[in-house]
């Protein structure tokens, strides 16, 4: 019997643009989405992926990737899909916000894995690189009330468990839990595979499935919200530069050593 697989995605604002091009509205506290800059899939995320088809290359397996969001731009979403992923749902609804609210980004995703079907394990990377909470998948799993490993480098799966090499400070440790089960990894698995031509054509004829809040069965807008965004900006960062001079090299010497322990630096 096939291995059932979900693996949870998420577009992200590109986080290679320049600085110049992000832009934060003050008055609504929301990131401006840069028109000319199109988003990509979490870094993590497409680690996520490999994860997964690590697992498919030595055993049956079925990987569906689901997203929560909207205005997905469908290019960049199928990415998995061209990596060898066989199946895309997109939760997409335009009362969801990409907030910081990780309690209900999780219900919905838990929501949409429940209305999925029957999983043996669920794969996340370890956080978006947008707002870098790191919750969503703990959140996920405690609703579906299945074990978390986080932070793994190596997934295998095998006599109805997972095992995992999880990154400690001073190396991993390997860790175990029964399936179901859902696991986050890291950048340390390795580089995500590219995308074949053959794979890039497949994706190019599959149709993503696409959810609604309705077709969850969920009141999105009756999520009652644990964090209270009060402020986003981008922080100013302001440098002066001093340059400490002498009659000789040992003069000078001497006054940048007097203004260093004035500052208290020495």
């Amino acid at each position: 019997m096939a291995l059932n697989i979900v693996v949870l995605a998420k577009q992200v604002i590109d986080p290679e643009m320049p600085a110049s091009a992000f832009q934060v509205d003050r008055e609504s506290n929301r990131v401006v989405i840069p028109g000319n800059i199109p988003p990509v899939v979490n870094g993590f995320d497409e680690n996520a992926v490999e994860a997964a088809l690590q697992i498919k290359d030595t055993q049956e397996a079925v990987i569906t990737v689901i997203s929560m969001g909207k205005a997905f731009a469908m290019d960049v979403m199928k990415k998995p899909l061209s990596m060898g992923a066989d199946e895309l749902i997109l939760v997409d609804d335009e009362s969801f916000d990409n907030s910081v609210d990780s309690y209900a980004t999780a219900q919905v995703l838990a929501a949409a894995v429940r209305k999925h079907g029957d999983f043996d394990l669920v794969i996340c990377g370890r956080q978006a690189s947008d707002w870098d909470n790191a919750q969503v998948p703990l959140g996920v799993a405690e609703i579906l009330g299945t074990a978390c490993i986080t932070i793994g480098r190596k997934v295998e799966v095998g006599d109805g468990k997972v095992s995992v090499e999880r990154i400690v400070p001073d190396g991993y440790e390997v860790v175990e839990a029964d399936l179901p089960a859902l696991v986050t990894v890291s950048n340390e698995l390795g580089q995500p595979r590219y995308p074949t031509l053959r794979g890039i054509m497949a994706a190019t004829r599959k149709k993503p499935t696409v959810w609604s809040a309705q077709d969850l069965d969920m009141d999105v807008g009756g999520l009652e919200p644990r964090l209270s965004l009060v402020e986003l900006f981008v922080p100013v960062s302001e440098t002066e530069c001093e340059i400490i001079e002498g009659d000789t090299e040992e003069e000078a010497g001497r006054n940048l050593a007097l203004k260093l322990r004035e500052a208290k630096l020495i």
